[in-house]
């Protein structure tokens, strides 16, 4: 999914893309919820939200929402959420409140929310509160945080390879890292492990939903907020009053077709990740081949050439590498820096360049920090892969994945190697959640639901928004002819319109409506973007997200 504050920056420096997310093999099931509108367990209270700025002079407001860490014994353990609003700003035009999810599974919404604000339509912006959470699990909610302190964490993420494993010795040792973090957590707070998933977290945004008073929800969701959006709307379907899910996750893919059989393929295989940030990259060569030296630094004179360079590139630092900058460090790099199309791909054109002359390239600056009070939350990869290890079946066995990584490749080149390995950590996760949602994704919404997708998504690809927009009872596929990973943050004012008619005014596009960015990529007008990128889903997480 995803794929950005300065908390996707930072996971993007580091080594895999999450990896650790997924799992949950045959041996190892969840108890299934019940199908139905909710499910059947007593009444929990609305959570009360004592709003107030969250800094001083900040435009924001935060609370604290408390509800139950399971809600089929609602009056056991509470945990906390942090919550985070920005007022509609159109006086007496307010239509109601939007929930925004900015993806991973592990977005920090209080932090990630004021980073893209200003990618929201302007119109969104006046009509509606926009309202975003950390969820279970994650970043100042009640988190998943296997470690004693920073230094440990830290310790931790420098026993493996950035990025992915190369050759045996790095396989070893980046599958014991990834039992240790699974022993570590087991250790820590099992009982939270199992009830992070994505259903647990849709119950949550409907107490959410109550607590600010709305009969039903208009939600926005960016990568793997496009699955949390789905559950939502087939647990609640009647609580449906708008739902805009850009860069869609297929819900198939990510349950394995809900079969109880042990997976052969990870989850960002099963959606095609990897083929569809091989042909993103391949754009990105395209692209910069055939722009000047001025626009895209990397170019070699033409598309072809410029393919050529980046394999020599990726070659030659297979046995060179340029300081810390490694094969698969810079393989990471290159598919999460595909995310943000401005000024992302120009960007890693000059770090590209900067590592064929042999120059240790600088990292871009992280976003500013927002007016919250915890702008840096701890989001270790344990967060994200509480949600995804737990809800999404992956292969229990480390040994398979080095086969699996050179299946990829040979159809997705080093990308493939990338996305493989991502949810390795899954393999030895210590936890199944109690409660996970398989379907079905049918059941009739009170209203339709928008889906948005991307062409050439390294993470999320256009064929899960098409496998999206199919699964659910009444939806309508909006299409963004366009590069990057959401369409929120690669602006196209011909999405931003679209979405706007719908969230204010229920209309949908016409069947077959398509998109195209503002500015391509690498053009002379290229804007900077406001604030961060969402992880994301197919993505997942820092680096995908």
């Amino acid at each position: 999914m995803p794929l950005i504050r300065g908390f996707v920056a930072r996971r993007r420096r580091g080594a895999a893309v999450l990896a650790a997310l997924v799992t949950c093999s045959s041996v190892l099931t969840g108890q299934d919820l019940a199908a139905a509108d909710g499910i059947p367990t007593p009444s929990v209270p609305a959570p009360q939200l004592d709003w107030s700025p969250c800094a001083h002079g900040s435009e924001f407001d935060c609370a604290t929402a408390k509800v139950p860490l399971d809600y089929g014994h609602p009056d056991g353990r509470a945990i906390e959420l942090a919550v985070i609003k920005r007022k509609a700003t159109g006086p007496g035009r307010r239509i109601g409140t939007l929930f925004f999810n900015p993806g991973g599974p592990g977005g920090p919404g209080t932090v990630q929310m004021p980073q893209n604000y200003r990618s929201f339509p302007r119109e969104v912006r006046e009509r509606f509160d926009i309202v975003s959470w950390d969820p279970r699990g994650v970043g100042s909610s009640t988190a998943v945080n296997c470690f004693a302190g920073p230094q440990e964490a830290a310790d931790w993420r420098a026993s493996k390879a950035a990025g992915f494993p190369v050759g045996e010795k790095e396989r070893t040792a980046f599958i014991a890292a990834y039992r240790d973090l699974a022993r570590r957590c087991q250790q820590r707070d099992p009982e939270l492990l199992r009830h992070v998933s994505t259903a647990d977290t849709a119950r949550d945004l409907d107490q959410l939903r109550r607590a600010v008073g709305e009969s039903q929800l208009t939600y926005l969701g960016i990568s793997y907020g496009t699955i949390l959006g789905a559950t939502y709307a087939n647990l609640f379907p009647g609580k449906v009053r708008a739902m805009v899910l850009d860069s869609n996750i297929d819900p198939r893919a990510w349950t394995n077709h809900a079969s109880d059989q042990a997976p052969e393929l990870t989850t960002f295989l099963r959606m095609g990740s990897d083929r569809s940030a091989a042909a993103t990259l391949d754009q990105f060569l395209t692209l910069c081949g055939a722009a000047t030296a001025t626009r895209c630094p990397f170019s070699a004179g033409g598309p072809r050439a410029t393919r050529r360079k980046f394999h020599q590139l990726t070659q030659r630092l297979r046995t060179r590498p340029v300081g810390a900058w490694t094969y698969a460090g810079t393989v990471a790099d290159v598919v999460n820096s595909l995310y943000a199309v401005h000024p992302g791909w120009t960007d890693l054109a000059g770090r590209l360049q900067n590592l064929w002359q042999g120059h240790v390239p600088k990292h871009p600056p992280l976003p500013p920090a927002p007016p919250v009070p915890h702008p840096n939350p701890y989001l270790g990869e344990e967060q994200a892969a509480a949600v995804l290890c737990a809800d999404s079946p992956n292969p229990r066995n480390p040994g398979v994945y080095h086969a699996l990584e050179e299946a990829s490749a040979a159809r997705a080149g080093d990308a493939g190697r990338f996305w493989t390995w991502a949810t390795a950590g899954c393999a030895t996760w210590p936890a199944v959640a109690a409660n996970r949602y398989r379907g079905p994704w049918n059941r009739p919404t009170a209203h339709p639901v928008l889906v948005v997708g991307t062409t050439y998504d390294p993470a999320t690809p256009y064929k899960d928004a098409q496998a999206m927009a199919e699964e659910l009872a009444n939806a309508r596929l909006l299409t963004h002819y366009g590069y990057g990973h959401t369409a929120l943050t690669n602006p196209s004012s011909c999405i931003q319109a679209h979405e706007s008619r719908y969230l204010i005014d229920g209309l949908l596009p016409p069947p077959g409506t398509t998109c195209r960015p503002d500015t391509p990529p690498f053009s002379r007008s290229a804007p900077r973007p406001n604030g961060g990128v969402a992880t994301g889903g197919g993505g997942m997480a820092g680096t995908v997200s």
